[in-house]
């Protein structure tokens, strides 16, 4: 079977990456060794956020892919569930709050849109909030999406412009014409293609080594809470001002922030954990006492509520914290699209939109070379 484009992975990426190809007329081949959003992309809250990024290559891609998701699949939202939901961040000393101030300084030089709040004006924004938090500030762009929903829907629309979805293939190899990646082989077949997309997600680094090439993208774990259905309480995503830390950082131990917010079905999801336990998929119950008290921490009422389950996943982790995006030069053909961590829903729109056009031979709206997969090999030599 041939393609103008064969994508190994039916999580977000994948999934809007095909969109945008087949859009763009290119005969597309999607792969998924599972069921479709069997990976990260069913593990999360579906965050597309703006409010927990530095300066930099990836909020810049952060905010272009909040205009994707708005202009160009704005008239798609209500088959996802896009909520324009707003997030409010909160500190609980004076100095996290000064901390949150000058974030939001060079935030908005970068084009965010951010609201300083006082302590006393919190609970306009959030009533059940405790009262003895400091200040905080509030992203109105800041929204959310169901992402197995968001998937689905996308992989629906590929396939109405021609698309083909493989679920329960497993890519084995890749064809090559010397150093040239030409296609990808399975064991239900060889499927031939002019590019190979690589939006396997956590699994991206395996994928790469099958192609000679190192890409280094591994598991970070982290888990969620879901309470029982309550009354609508909480009308944002609120968290702390410690997860933008996390985020950011690259240490391998255990990190837990609270991360808070309520659904339209009355669930409330707590997060948020960050730990390098490889694949592991051990419960740890300690994590899980963790979130729930960090989250009463910020909203006290939910000390008295149950929780009802919990879930688990690995986000895609890079060491310098930015997504793999473009072409890779050591195996012409090959294409990544992985690494974006824990942003992969929110940056899913803009990458997928960004690859597409650079294969059919468009300038970029946005510079890849930030991006770049062949970065780490430059910065080891």
């Amino acid at each position: 079977m041939s393609a103008d484009l064969v994508i190994i992975g039916a999580g977000a990426v994948g999934a809007a990456s095909a969109y945008f190809a087949a859009k763009a007329g290119l005969k597309v081949v999607v792969l998924e060794r599972g069921a479709i959003s069997g990976g990260t992309s069913s593990a999360g809250e579906g965050n597309i956020l703006v409010s927990d990024k530095e300066a930099g290559p990836e909020l810049d891609l952060s905010l272009y892919s909040q205009q994707v998701w708005r202009e160009d699949l704005q008239e798609f939202g209500a088959s996802w569930e896009f909520e324009s939901k707003g997030g409010l961040v909160v500190a609980a000393t004076e100095n996290g709050a000064a901390s949150l101030r000058e974030l939001a300084i060079r935030q908005r030089s970068s084009g965010i849109d951010v609201t300083d709040v006082d302590a006393g004006s919190l609970h306009e924004y959030e009533p059940h909030l405790s009262r003895d938090l400091t200040g905080g500030a509030f992203y109105p762009q800041d929204a959310q999406v169901q992402p197995m929903l968001m998937v689905a829907h996308l992989l629906r629309l590929a396939r109405e412009l021609g698309a083909e979805v493989h679920t329960n293939v497993e890519v084995t190899g890749f064809l090559r014409s010397g150093t040239s990646v030409t296609g990808v082989r399975t064991a239900k077949g060889d499927f031939s293609a002019g590019a190979v997309l690589n939006a396997a997600g956590t699994w991206a680094g395996q994928v790469a080594d099958l192609a000679g090439v190192v890409l280094p993208v591994l598991p970070r774990r982290g888990f969620v809470l879901v309470t029982e259905p309550l009354p609508v309480l909480i009308r944002h995503k609120v968290y702390a001002a410690e997860y933008v830390e996390n985020v950011a950082s690259s240490d391998a131990g255990l990190q837990t922030s609270p991360v808070v917010e309520g659904t339209d079905s009355g669930t409330v999801l707590i997060g948020s954990s960050r730990e390098r336990v490889g694949f592991s998929s051990e419960v740890s119950v300690a994590v899980l006492q963790s979130l729930a008290a960090k989250a009463i921490t910020l909203f006290p009422m939910l000390a008295g509520v149950k929780a009802m389950r919990h879930y688990h996943g690995f986000r895609p982790y890079c060491p310098d914290h930015l997504p793999v995006i473009g072409p890779d030069p050591r195996a012409p053909g090959l294409w990544h699209a992985a690494g974006h961590e824990g942003a992969g829903i929110g940056l899913s729109a803009g990458t997928g939109k960004l690859i597409t056009q650079v294969l059919t031979g468009a300038a970029p709206d946005l510079p890849l070379a930030p991006f770049a997969p062949e970065r780490f090999e430059e910065a080891r030599v």
